[in-house]
């Protein structure tokens, strides 16, 4: 049993946040690189990230877990320069060939993992960019500290919000299980309350709802706990999906609009 906390400062939310990723696996990005590379494409994400971010022509800008460069591309054309940091080198080859095919020459890439991110080795730059990267690194409070480091002027992040994973949560309901999910944004503000970081939250208004090319599709994209089900919960979910995506005969899409992207942006000035 945990002991009582008298001042709720004192809280460790660092270590809850641990707490609330151990035994997660890391994933496969080199893996998810291609079907990643494709569904970025369908979201409003990056409108309503861009309206948040506060930018300078003349900026340096980080993006840290920078994936297949869906920000990274759209962030050179707005900024000096973009370094981009994945820890997939697959993903970095995605980035590369987009930065090619749309004249980005302003982009240098870094394959290391963002829990190895240190200011000796990226030094300063203005604006740190972390979209959708953080909510699966253990080592927060250190990673949080060297980016807060490196950037001049700010530091943008983007978390999971309360409904994200809307439609996962009423499956486990139906299994009668519950899976341990990611630390919801809370603890991230708290950690950096903790830090003396007193960052500003705002969340984003998004419309538009996921759709797949399969139910398999559907199945395999990041969302369901697929490593943790059994033969029998996995042919469940099936049936599940099958019954709640609605088929797109003219789009060729399956799609349920109460499956939205619910993300979080943590913001703080320097």
């Amino acid at each position: 049993m945990r002991q009582c906390i008298e001042n709720p400062n004192d809280v460790e939310w660092a270590e809850y946040w641990r707490e609330r990723l151990e035994g997660k696996k890391n994933k496969d990005w080199d893996k998810a690189a291609p079907g990643f590379y494709k569904r970025t494409h369908k979201e409003d994400y990056n409108t309503a990230l861009f309206d948040m971010l506060i930018l300078d022509e003349n900026d340096t800008v980080l993006d840290v877990g920078c994936g297949e460069g869906s920000i990274t591309v759209p962030l050179s054309r707005k900024v000096k320069k973009v370094i981009g940091l994945d820890s997939s080198h697959k993903m970095l080859e995605y980035l590369e060939n987009r930065a090619k095919d749309n004249d980005a020459n302003n982009i240098e890439t870094i394959l290391k993992p963002i829990e190895e991110i240190r200011y000796q080795d990226i030094g300063d730059v203005d604006v740190v960019v972390c979209s959708r990267s953080l909510n699966a690194i253990k080592p927060i409070e250190e990673v949080l500290s060297e980016l807060d480091k490196i950037a001049n002027k700010y530091v943008f992040v983007t978390i999971f919000g309360p409904e994200n994973k809307k439609i996962e949560r009423d499956f486990e309901k139906e299994l009668g299980k519950k899976t341990e999910d990611f630390p919801d944004y809370n603890y991230f503000f708290n950690i950096l309350f903790n830090m003396g970081i007193y960052a500003n939250i705002q969340r984003f208004d998004l419309n538009n709802y996921r759709e797949y090319d399969s139910i398999e599709e559907a199945m395999d994209n990041g969302k369901f706990r697929l490593d943790l089900y059994s033969d029998e919960e996995k042919e469940l979910l099936k049936d599940y999906l099958k019954r709640i995506l609605t088929y797109d005969s003219e789009t060729k899409k399956y799609y349920n609009v109460k499956d939205k992207a619910d993300w979080i942006m943590v913001w703080w000035k320097k």
